[in-house]
């Protein structure tokens, strides 16, 4: 398995599997919208995607993240935001080398560390994120306000 960044050849094979994540958290499946996600946050630079790639060109797995900073550190700081593994590729280690790839960017840049945030159901990654180093922050409330 190869892991590097996406580029913009990878955005349909990306958009794939970012479709199914947003179909995973119970949106609608729109494949057209995700390609052009995808290529608006390369083109834009706005956000870092990784991707897991098999030897044969198959993109199995992505991660992505957004920029941030922290006020009250001065610094840096990622959101990880998105990641999805194929589920025929699960269990194989695909999404804890994802992880590293996230914590390497955090390094490069600097950042002061990444958080993230995920629903109560997702057992999986609720299981996942503390054994790569994730600690659940108990001291917060997380609040969401939306506009629509």
């Amino acid at each position: 398995m190869i892991y590097r960044k996406a580029i913009e050849k990878d955005v349909k094979s990306v958009a794939e599997l970012f479709n199914a994540y947003r179909v995973f958290y119970k949106k609608e499946a729109d494949l057209k919208q995700a390609e052009h996600f995808i290529l608006e946050r390369l083109q834009n630079n706005d956000s870092e995607i990784f991707i897991a790639e098999k030897e044969n060109d198959t993109i199995v797995g992505f991660v992505q993240l957004f920029p941030l900073f922290s006020s009250t550190r001065m610094e840096k700081l990622w959101l990880l935001n998105d990641l999805f593994v194929n589920p025929d590729y699960r269990g194989l280690g695909v999404s804890v080398n994802l992880i590293e790839e996230a914590k390497k960017l955090v390094i490069h840049t600097k950042a002061c560390g990444m958080f993230l945030e995920t629903s109560k159901s997702n057992t999986v990654g609720n299981n996942l994120y503390p054994k790569t180093g994730f600690e659940l922050n108990n001291d917060s409330n997380y609040y969401e306000w939306n506009a629509s």
